[in-house]
């Protein structure tokens, strides 16, 4: 996957995870949003953004690497994701069941974005 399309559809994806609460922040259910939530959704968009074009660098330059880099990213994104939480929660005061859901939601829908990128580049490697 080159990186132009892959931009596209990484644009596509944020946008439409982007879509419910920015609907619930409209209609003026912010009780189910944090008061940090967008702070938050781009903070791990960016480093999924960051990690996946790293991911297609390294599978350009040098495949046999391609599923470390994807391991090590994933481990860099829960550990950096942890230290944005330890800082988040000690600065703000937050319902932790809405915070936990509100991240979970975030987090889970962008790392099965990283894995739909992984499992393409990898069947794109088996038709070769």
């Amino acid at each position: 996957m080159k990186i132009t399309p892959f931009l596209l559809l990484f644009l596509a994806f944020t946008i439409v995870i982007a879509i419910p609460p920015a609907a619930l922040q409209f209609t003026g259910n912010t009780d189910i949003l944090n008061q940090g939530f967008w702070s938050l959704f781009f903070f791990i968009s960016a480093i999924t953004l960051v990690i996946l074009v790293l991911m297609l660098t390294v599978r350009a330059k040098k495949p046999d690497y391609f599923v470390q880099a994807f391991m090590g990213g994933t481990t860099f994104k829960i550990l950096a994701s942890l230290v944005f939480i330890m800082v988040f929660l000690a600065q703000h005061t937050v319902n932790k069941l809405v915070f936990m859901a509100d991240f979970l939601y975030i987090y889970l829908l962008n790392t099965a974005f990283e894995i739909y990128v992984l499992l393409r580049n990898l069947r794109h490697e088996k038709l070769r």
